[in-house]
């Protein structure tokens, strides 16, 4: 019998995505039958240009052309993204007001602000589980180390005398980095910068030697020999970097420190409504144009229901915190 149940377990496939979609697009559609009726507000808790913007407009244009209601993003930064999620934790649950969420906003920060005016479990319903997107370890060439292996070894041999950069305390390269250090080991020099790019810069200039930070930051200078990529923290190895070993791959069983965003909603906001969300979403990934944006940005689409980005979220949170409790990691 366990072997007749096993392929219940494999809906993460964008095959088996389609499937899905089209048996609950009828019943969506039947139970939410006027909405949208106006325009959706997305809520983008950064600045325009950032991966999470860039994946809110892409999503809402999709929504866009489905339903033709417009989907205008509204970027409300500050405060690590608390500002904007705590605004669309307040909104009416109407599903007309939704948050583009990543891994900042809905699992790192009940961590790392005491004083969150939100709860990410309780304030928000999971619509969709949108994309994740790899961190890539890179190192100045400069940097003795051709792969983990050497950078372990080579951290151990000068404790506290490798630098590496982030985009500030608390960034989500700043965790990856330390949850690395706590899981190899290693003691690596933190200098937090106000934002990624500036990082790359002294990467890139030798004045600091690490960073693990998203993948469509680093890309091009990857490419370019301006920076050497030793690991990637997916699972998997990236298409565009295949190869590119993953840390676990590099001895490290398990290891897995991807940046991942998703959308949700007010709590409360009727489930008929965010089963069509949900539903439109997925549809959206599994579009042949939309692949191929998100690779070129790094990122991997990701399907699901909204109970199982629910549980995701709710692990993450229960992860972030033991990495930023272990490396005393505190807010700019």
């Amino acid at each position: 019998m366990k072997k007749q149940n096993a392929p219940i377990f494999k809906l993460t496939s964008g095959f088996a995505m389609t499937l899905l979609v089209a048996a609950t697009l009828p019943l969506a559609h039947a139970q939410a039958p006027n909405y949208p009726s106006k325009p959706i507000r997305m809520v983008v808790p950064f600045t325009p240009g950032g991966s999470t913007d860039i994946l809110a407009r892409a999503i809402g244009q999709k929504l866009t052309e489905a339903w033709g209601q417009p989907v205008v993003i509204d970027n409300v930064p500050g405060a690590g993204g608390s500002l904007g999620a705590d605004k669309v934790a307040k909104a009416a649950a109407d599903g007309y007001t939704l948050l583009m969420g990543h891994i900042g906003t809905l699992a790192v920060n009940p961590s790392l602000y005491p004083n969150l005016p939100y709860d990410p479990v309780k304030s928000f319903a999971p619509v969709a589980w949108v994309a994740r997107v790899p961190n890539v370890l890179v190192v100045n060439p400069g940097v003795k180390a051709n792969n983990v292996k050497d950078l372990v070894a080579l951290a151990k041999a000068k404790p506290g005398q490798l630098n590496y950069g982030s985009g500030g305390n608390g960034s989500a390269a700043n965790l990856a980095t330390e949850y690395f250090k706590l899981q190899t080991g290693t003691s690596l020099l933190h200098i937090p910068y106000r934002g990624t790019a500036p990082a790359i810069t002294d990467l890139i200039g030798g004045q600091i030697q690490v960073l693990f930070t998203g993948a469509p930051a680093v890309m091009g200078q990857i490419k370019n020999g301006q920076l050497r990529a030793l690991a990637v923290s997916s699972p998997q190895r990236l298409a565009a970097l295949p190869d590119v070993p993953t840390v676990a791959e590099s001895g490290y069983k398990d290891f897995e420190a991807d940046q991942w965003y998703g959308v949700v909603a007010p709590a409360g906001t009727p489930a008929a409504i965010v089963s069509k969300l949900n539903t439109q979403i997925n549809q959206a990934l599994n579009s042949p144009e939309l692949k191929v944006r998100l690779t070129s940005e790094g990122a991997v689409a990701t399907f699901g229901t909204p109970e199982m980005f629910g549980q995701h979220i709710a692990r993450e949170i229960v992860r972030w915190r033991s990495v930023i409790q272990g490396g005393r990691v505190k807010a700019d």
